[in-house]
This record gives structure tokens, C-alpha cells and sequence, in this order.
């Protein structure tokens, strides 16, 4: 089992959680179980989003495995020029 934080940008999303727990083997499995259990969050998905790993930031990497116990938080991808 995985405890996924949320930013406060996205914790209006998924119901004011600052954390829920999830199972996932992947970031694409991870994103698409939360898309399935909070559907608001598909338009931050959708719009771009980026996971943190145990501090490593992955933003288009979703085959990427997700180690058991790792620290998960997804984060608004910030948009650069």
C-alpha cells in the first residue's frame, strides 16, 4: 500500500486529502487508480502533472515502477520558458 500526498493545488481534487492511500506498480497504474477514484483529478492529469519518487520528479516517465514504501506526492507540472 501507498500513501500518495497531494500539493495544496490539488487537494481541492481529491476531496481536501492531503494524503490517501493507493496500490500501484506503476505511475501510469497510480494515475489512472486516483483518476478512477477522484475524477476531478483527470483534469489536472490532463493538463500535466508530475510525480515525486522519493524526491526524484518524473513528468512523462509513467512505465517508471514505484519501489514499495516510497514517498509518493504528485505535484501541478510548473510550466518554464
Amino acid at each position: 500500500m501507498l500513501k500518495v500526498g497531494f500539493t495544496g493545488a490539488l487537494r481541492s481534487s481529491v476531496n481536501g486529502h492531503a494524503q490517501v492511500d493507493a496500490q500501484a506498480s506503476t505511475i501510469r497504474e497510480l494515475l489512472s487508480g486516483l483518476v478512477q477514484r477522484y475524477p476531478d483529478l483527470a483534469e489536472h492529469v490532463d493538463q500535466g502533472i508530475a510525480v515525486a519518487l522519493d524526491g526524484e520528479i518524473y513528468r512523462d516517465d509513467w512505465s517508471k515502477p514505484i519501489p514499495d514504501g516510497s514517498a509518493v506526492f504528485l505535484l501541478p507540472r510548473i510550466q518554464g520558458g
